[in-house]
Protein backbone atom coordinates (compact mmCIF):
# COMPACT_ATOMS: atom_id res chain seq x y z
CA UNK A 1 0.00 0.00 0.00
CA UNK A 2 1.80 3.07 -1.20
CA UNK A 3 -1.08 5.52 -1.24
CA UNK A 4 -4.49 5.95 0.25
CA UNK A 5 -6.88 7.76 -2.03
CA UNK A 6 -10.51 8.72 -2.05
CA UNK A 7 -12.20 7.70 -5.28
CA UNK A 8 -15.29 9.85 -5.03
CA UNK A 9 -15.62 12.58 -7.65
CA UNK A 10 -14.58 15.52 -5.54
CA UNK A 11 -11.53 17.63 -4.69
CA UNK A 12 -10.50 14.73 -2.44
CA UNK A 13 -10.00 12.45 -5.43
CA UNK A 14 -6.50 13.62 -6.29
CA UNK A 15 -5.21 13.67 -2.74
CA UNK A 16 -3.03 10.94 -1.32
CA UNK A 17 -1.23 10.21 1.88
CA UNK A 18 2.39 9.23 1.22
CA UNK A 19 3.74 6.19 3.01
CA UNK A 20 7.19 4.67 2.96
CA UNK A 21 9.04 1.52 3.94
CA UNK A 22 11.59 3.89 5.46
CA UNK A 23 9.50 3.90 8.64
CA UNK A 24 9.60 0.11 8.93
CA UNK A 25 13.37 0.18 8.53
CA UNK A 26 13.96 3.12 10.86
CA UNK A 27 12.12 1.78 13.93
CA UNK A 28 14.21 -1.40 14.50
CA UNK A 29 17.39 0.55 13.74
CA UNK A 30 16.50 3.18 16.34
CA UNK A 31 15.60 0.51 18.91
CA UNK A 32 18.95 -1.22 18.38
CA UNK A 33 20.97 2.03 18.31
CA UNK A 34 22.00 2.17 22.02
CA UNK A 35 23.26 -1.42 21.88
CA UNK A 36 25.70 -1.11 18.97
CA UNK A 37 28.54 0.38 21.00
CA UNK A 38 27.97 4.11 20.55
CA UNK A 39 28.92 6.45 23.39
CA UNK A 40 26.52 7.76 26.03
CA UNK A 41 27.12 11.24 24.63
CA UNK A 42 25.91 10.13 21.20
CA UNK A 43 22.86 8.47 22.77
CA UNK A 44 22.07 11.80 24.43
CA UNK A 45 22.22 13.62 21.09
CA UNK A 46 19.85 11.13 19.49
CA UNK A 47 17.54 11.49 22.49
CA UNK A 48 17.26 15.22 21.83
CA UNK A 49 16.81 14.48 18.13
CA UNK A 50 13.82 12.24 18.87
CA UNK A 51 12.10 14.97 20.89
CA UNK A 52 12.76 17.36 18.02
CA UNK A 53 11.28 14.78 15.64
CA UNK A 54 7.97 14.96 17.54
CA UNK A 55 7.94 18.76 17.26
CA UNK A 56 8.54 18.55 13.50
CA UNK A 57 5.80 15.95 12.98
CA UNK A 58 3.33 18.11 14.89
CA UNK A 59 4.22 21.08 12.72
CA UNK A 60 3.83 19.00 9.56
CA UNK A 61 0.30 17.93 10.46
CA UNK A 62 -0.79 21.53 10.86
CA UNK A 63 0.99 23.06 7.87
CA UNK A 64 1.63 20.12 5.55
CA UNK A 65 -1.94 18.86 5.72
CA UNK A 66 -4.10 21.73 7.00
CA UNK A 67 -2.12 24.38 5.14
CA UNK A 68 -1.82 26.71 8.14
CA UNK A 69 1.64 28.35 8.49
CA UNK A 70 2.43 27.86 12.16
CA UNK A 71 5.38 30.08 13.11
CA UNK A 72 4.76 29.57 16.82
CA UNK A 73 5.47 25.89 17.38
CA UNK A 74 7.46 26.77 20.49
CA UNK A 75 4.37 28.32 22.07
CA UNK A 76 2.81 24.86 22.40
CA UNK A 77 6.12 23.28 23.39
CA UNK A 78 6.84 26.00 25.93
CA UNK A 79 3.43 25.77 27.61
CA UNK A 80 3.87 22.02 28.08
CA UNK A 81 7.45 22.34 29.31
CA UNK A 82 6.87 25.17 31.76
CA UNK A 83 3.60 23.74 33.10
CA UNK A 84 5.33 20.45 33.94
CA UNK A 85 8.39 22.19 35.39
CA UNK A 86 6.39 24.55 37.62
CA UNK A 87 4.25 21.73 39.01
CA UNK A 88 7.26 19.57 39.83
CA UNK A 89 9.51 22.34 41.15
CA UNK A 90 6.80 23.30 43.65
CA UNK A 91 6.35 19.71 44.78
CA UNK A 92 2.74 19.57 43.58
CA UNK A 93 2.96 16.34 41.58
CA UNK A 94 5.40 13.58 40.56
CA UNK A 95 7.01 13.68 37.10
CA UNK A 96 4.53 11.56 35.13
CA UNK A 97 1.54 13.51 36.45
CA UNK A 98 3.37 16.74 35.59
CA UNK A 99 4.04 15.47 32.07
CA UNK A 100 0.39 14.61 31.45
CA UNK A 101 -0.66 17.95 32.93
CA UNK A 102 1.83 19.73 30.67
CA UNK A 103 0.36 18.03 27.59
CA UNK A 104 -3.17 18.94 28.71
CA UNK A 105 -2.19 22.56 29.33
CA UNK A 106 -0.64 22.73 25.87
CA UNK A 107 -3.91 21.56 24.30
CA UNK A 108 -5.91 24.07 26.36
CA UNK A 109 -3.59 26.92 25.41
CA UNK A 110 -3.66 25.79 21.79
CA UNK A 111 -7.46 25.87 21.67
CA UNK A 112 -7.55 29.34 23.23
CA UNK A 113 -5.08 30.54 20.62
CA UNK A 114 -6.49 28.74 17.59
CA UNK A 115 -10.21 29.44 18.02
CA UNK A 116 -9.93 33.15 17.17
CA UNK A 117 -6.82 32.83 14.98
CA UNK A 118 -8.26 30.23 12.59
CA UNK A 119 -11.02 32.62 11.60
CA UNK A 120 -8.43 34.97 10.10
CA UNK A 121 -7.53 34.84 6.41
CA UNK A 122 -4.21 34.83 4.62
CA UNK A 123 -0.95 34.92 6.60
CA UNK A 124 -2.55 36.27 9.76
CA UNK A 125 -2.77 32.89 11.48
CA UNK A 126 1.00 32.48 11.20
CA UNK A 127 1.55 35.99 12.54
CA UNK A 128 -0.75 35.31 15.50
CA UNK A 129 1.19 32.15 16.41
CA UNK A 130 4.47 34.04 16.19
CA UNK A 131 3.16 36.82 18.44
CA UNK A 132 1.95 34.14 20.88
CA UNK A 133 5.57 32.99 21.32
CA UNK A 134 6.69 36.56 22.06
CA UNK A 135 3.86 37.03 24.58
CA UNK A 136 4.71 33.76 26.32
CA UNK A 137 8.36 34.80 26.57
CA UNK A 138 7.41 38.12 28.13
CA UNK A 139 5.03 36.46 30.60
CA UNK A 140 7.77 34.07 31.68
CA UNK A 141 10.15 36.99 32.23
CA UNK A 142 7.48 39.11 33.93
CA UNK A 143 6.60 36.38 36.44
CA UNK A 144 10.19 35.35 37.00
CA UNK A 145 9.65 34.62 40.69
CA UNK A 146 7.54 31.60 39.61
CA UNK A 147 9.11 30.77 36.24
CA UNK A 148 12.77 31.53 36.84
CA UNK A 149 12.73 34.21 34.14
CA UNK A 150 15.58 34.12 31.65
CA UNK A 151 17.57 31.71 33.82
CA UNK A 152 14.89 29.04 33.72
CA UNK A 153 13.28 26.76 36.25
CA UNK A 154 14.95 23.54 37.43
CA UNK A 155 13.04 20.33 38.14
CA UNK A 156 14.16 18.38 41.23
CA UNK A 157 13.18 14.96 39.84
CA UNK A 158 14.11 13.00 36.74
CA UNK A 159 12.42 10.23 34.79
CA UNK A 160 15.52 8.05 34.55
CA UNK A 161 19.21 8.25 35.34
CA UNK A 162 20.33 5.87 32.61
CA UNK A 163 21.02 7.44 29.18
CA UNK A 164 19.56 4.34 27.53
CA UNK A 165 16.37 4.58 29.59
CA UNK A 166 15.97 8.25 28.67
CA UNK A 167 16.56 7.36 25.03
CA UNK A 168 13.88 4.66 25.16
CA UNK A 169 11.40 7.12 26.70
CA UNK A 170 12.07 9.61 23.90
CA UNK A 171 11.87 6.87 21.27
CA UNK A 172 8.57 5.65 22.71
CA UNK A 173 7.19 9.19 22.56
CA UNK A 174 8.33 9.56 18.94
CA UNK A 175 6.90 6.19 17.84
CA UNK A 176 3.53 6.79 19.51
CA UNK A 177 3.36 10.32 18.08
CA UNK A 178 4.26 9.11 14.59
CA UNK A 179 1.71 6.31 14.80
CA UNK A 180 -1.10 8.65 15.81
CA UNK A 181 -0.17 11.26 13.22
CA UNK A 182 0.00 8.65 10.44
CA UNK A 183 -3.36 7.17 11.43
CA UNK A 184 -4.89 10.62 11.47
CA UNK A 185 -3.34 11.52 8.11
CA UNK A 186 -4.58 8.31 6.44
CA UNK A 187 -8.07 8.56 7.87
CA UNK A 188 -10.97 10.30 6.11
CA UNK A 189 -10.32 13.16 8.54
CA UNK A 190 -6.80 13.51 7.16
CA UNK A 191 -7.94 13.51 3.56
CA UNK A 192 -10.55 16.14 4.28
CA UNK A 193 -7.87 18.13 6.07
CA UNK A 194 -5.71 17.98 2.93
CA UNK A 195 -8.65 19.12 0.81
CA UNK A 196 -9.23 22.06 3.13
CA UNK A 197 -5.54 22.95 3.04
CA UNK A 198 -5.33 22.81 -0.75
CA UNK A 199 -8.69 24.28 -1.72
CA UNK A 200 -10.59 25.68 1.28
CA UNK A 201 -13.37 27.23 -0.82
CA UNK A 202 -14.32 23.98 -2.55
CA UNK A 203 -14.06 22.06 0.71
CA UNK A 204 -16.33 24.61 2.36
CA UNK A 205 -18.80 24.25 -0.52
CA UNK A 206 -18.84 20.49 0.09
CA UNK A 207 -19.97 21.14 3.66
CA UNK A 208 -16.68 20.69 5.52
CA UNK A 209 -16.01 23.21 8.29
CA UNK A 210 -12.43 24.40 7.87
CA UNK A 211 -12.30 25.84 11.39
CA UNK A 212 -13.46 22.58 12.97
CA UNK A 213 -10.98 20.37 11.10
CA UNK A 214 -8.07 22.76 11.50
CA UNK A 215 -8.82 23.16 15.20
CA UNK A 216 -8.74 19.37 15.61
CA UNK A 217 -5.39 19.23 13.79
CA UNK A 218 -4.09 22.01 16.05
CA UNK A 219 -5.15 19.99 19.10
CA UNK A 220 -3.30 16.89 17.88
CA UNK A 221 -0.21 19.00 17.27
CA UNK A 222 -0.53 20.69 20.67
CA UNK A 223 -0.99 17.39 22.53
CA UNK A 224 2.18 15.75 21.29
CA UNK A 225 4.24 18.95 21.18
CA UNK A 226 3.33 19.63 24.82
CA UNK A 227 3.97 16.00 25.77
CA UNK A 228 7.42 16.00 24.15
CA UNK A 229 8.21 19.40 25.68
CA UNK A 230 7.30 18.15 29.17
CA UNK A 231 9.31 14.95 28.72
CA UNK A 232 12.29 16.92 27.44
CA UNK A 233 12.09 19.16 30.52
CA UNK A 234 12.70 16.19 32.81
CA UNK A 235 15.43 14.92 30.50
CA UNK A 236 17.22 18.28 30.47
CA UNK A 237 16.50 18.93 34.15
CA UNK A 238 15.28 22.46 33.43
CA UNK A 239 12.83 24.53 31.41
CA UNK A 240 14.39 27.65 29.93
CA UNK A 241 13.51 30.21 27.28
CA UNK A 242 16.37 29.41 24.92
CA UNK A 243 15.43 25.73 24.81
CA UNK A 244 11.64 25.81 24.70
CA UNK A 245 10.32 29.31 23.94
CA UNK A 246 12.44 30.78 21.20
CA UNK A 247 11.50 31.87 17.67
CA UNK A 248 14.85 30.51 16.42
CA UNK A 249 13.92 27.03 17.68
CA UNK A 250 10.62 27.37 15.83
CA UNK A 251 12.51 28.12 12.63
CA UNK A 252 14.62 24.99 13.17
CA UNK A 253 11.45 22.92 13.46
CA UNK A 254 10.22 24.30 10.14
CA UNK A 255 13.60 23.61 8.50
CA UNK A 256 13.53 20.03 9.84
CA UNK A 257 10.12 19.42 8.28
CA UNK A 258 11.24 20.93 4.96
CA UNK A 259 14.44 18.89 4.83
CA UNK A 260 12.66 15.63 5.67
CA UNK A 261 9.68 16.15 3.41
CA UNK A 262 6.51 18.06 4.08
CA UNK A 263 3.21 16.17 4.22
CA UNK A 264 4.86 12.81 4.96
CA UNK A 265 4.93 12.75 8.80
CA UNK A 266 7.94 10.40 8.77
CA UNK A 267 10.01 12.85 6.70
CA UNK A 268 9.88 15.65 9.31
CA UNK A 269 10.80 13.11 11.99
CA UNK A 270 13.88 12.11 10.02
CA UNK A 271 14.62 15.78 9.39
CA UNK A 272 14.36 16.54 13.12
CA UNK A 273 16.89 13.88 14.10
CA UNK A 274 19.16 14.81 11.18
CA UNK A 275 19.15 18.49 12.11
CA UNK A 276 20.07 17.89 15.76
CA UNK A 277 22.82 15.41 14.87
CA UNK A 278 24.20 17.72 12.15
CA UNK A 279 24.14 20.72 14.49
CA UNK A 280 26.04 18.81 17.17
CA UNK A 281 28.57 17.44 14.68
CA UNK A 282 29.29 20.97 13.46
CA UNK A 283 29.31 22.61 16.88
CA UNK A 284 33.13 23.07 16.80
CA UNK A 285 32.66 25.35 13.76
CA UNK A 286 30.57 27.83 15.75
CA UNK A 287 28.34 30.12 13.67
CA UNK A 288 29.37 28.30 10.51
CA UNK A 289 27.10 25.43 11.56
CA UNK A 290 24.04 27.70 11.38
CA UNK A 291 25.08 28.82 7.90
CA UNK A 292 25.45 25.22 6.71
CA UNK A 293 22.00 24.28 8.04
CA UNK A 294 20.46 27.33 6.35
CA UNK A 295 22.17 26.53 3.02
CA UNK A 296 21.03 22.90 3.19
CA UNK A 297 17.44 24.03 3.83
CA UNK A 298 17.64 26.50 0.92
CA UNK A 299 18.98 23.86 -1.49
CA UNK A 300 16.25 21.43 -0.48
CA UNK A 301 13.61 24.11 -1.00
CA UNK A 302 14.97 24.98 -4.46
CA UNK A 303 15.77 21.54 -5.84
CA UNK A 304 13.87 19.05 -3.63
CA UNK A 305 10.56 20.71 -2.74
CA UNK A 306 9.24 17.37 -1.45
CA UNK A 307 12.26 16.87 0.82
CA UNK A 308 14.58 13.91 1.21
CA UNK A 309 11.78 11.41 1.74
CA UNK A 310 10.01 12.72 -1.33
CA UNK A 311 13.17 12.08 -3.35
CA UNK A 312 13.29 8.47 -2.11
CA UNK A 313 9.66 7.95 -3.17
CA UNK A 314 10.28 9.41 -6.62
CA UNK A 315 13.23 7.11 -7.18
CA UNK A 316 11.22 4.12 -6.02
CA UNK A 317 8.37 4.91 -8.41
CA UNK A 318 10.85 5.47 -11.26
CA UNK A 319 11.95 1.86 -10.90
Amino acid sequence: MDDLTVSSPSPLRRLSVPTSGVAWLAVPCLIALPFVGISEYAIGIFTLGLFFAVYAMGWDLLFGYAGEPNFGATFLIGVGAYSAAMLNSNGIAPPWICILAGAAMSVAAGVLLALPALRLRGPYFGLVTLVAVLILRQLIILFSHQTGGEIGIAVPEVLALSPIANYEIALGCAIVSAGVFIIVARSPFGLILQAIGQDPLNAQAMGFSSVKYKLAAFCYSALFSGLAGALMTFYMGTASLNIFVDAAVGVQIIIAAIIGGRRTIIGPAIGGVFLIVLGEYMRPFGRLSELVVAVVALLVLLFLPNGLLGLVKLKRRAH
